[in-house]
């Protein structure tokens, strides 16, 4: 197993490592999940890259960084319903989006074909993992209000309807593009 394949399953355990912290209670435990999310949305940069300047680009790797992403962004997703950070119908779009495109790419290497992924699904990932990071940053800020300070319930406010509208914007993007990703392989699609 290559560099960058070995940082694909890296960023899978960092997912569990990242939910442990993030339901621990206390500014620490908060601080830590915030890194480890970072460290893994870094990582799944790191893979890509050196996959391609090191010409290490594997059907593995094809496969399983999408992949790897999708367990990683959905967990944080699902910990933030039930955190009531995010409405339900969104995450519902979004694991609807994950799960067709990831199971038609499952069909199409069933026939021995595999689909990469596409730039607007890069762009979404990227927006998925801004999103979930500008989340944890609030949710450390209000971790170390409660603990040093106070809490205004008018920031609570402000910070969900902030929460609210990068959601909106990202589960547009979502659904752009895995309608891109979907028209982009209409070809193969349509011979499968």
């Amino acid at each position: 197993m290559n560099l960058a394949n070995r940082l694909t399953v890296l960023r899978i355990v960092f997912t569990f490592v990242f939910m442990f912290f993030l339901f621990i209670h206390g500014l620490w435990a908060k601080v830590i999940s915030l890194v480890i999310f970072a460290l893994a949305a870094v990582s799944d940069f790191l893979d890509g890259r050196i996959a391609q300047k090191r010409n290490m680009v594997t059907d593995f790797g094809k496969l399983m960084d999408p992949i790897a992403d999708k367990i990683l962004v959905l967990a944080a997703f699902a910990a933030f319903v039930q955190m009531q950070l995010v409405d339900a119908w969104m995450f519902v779009i979004i694991i609807s989006r994950e799960i067709l495109i990831t199971s038609l790419r499952l069909f199409a290497l069933n026939k021995g074909k595999v689909l990469s992924a596409a730039k607007a699904g890069k762009h979404k990932t990227v927006s998925q993992m801004s999103v979930i990071v500008l989340i944890l940053i609030f949710v450390v800020l209000k971790e170390m209000m409660l603990t040093f300070f106070t809490w205004n319930p008018s920031w609570e406010s402000f910070f969900r309807q902030g929460i609210y509208v990068l959601m909106v914007i990202t589960v547009g993007l979502t659904l752009y593009s895995g309608l891109y990703y979907l028209w982009e392989n209409r070809r193969i699609i349509t011979k499968l």
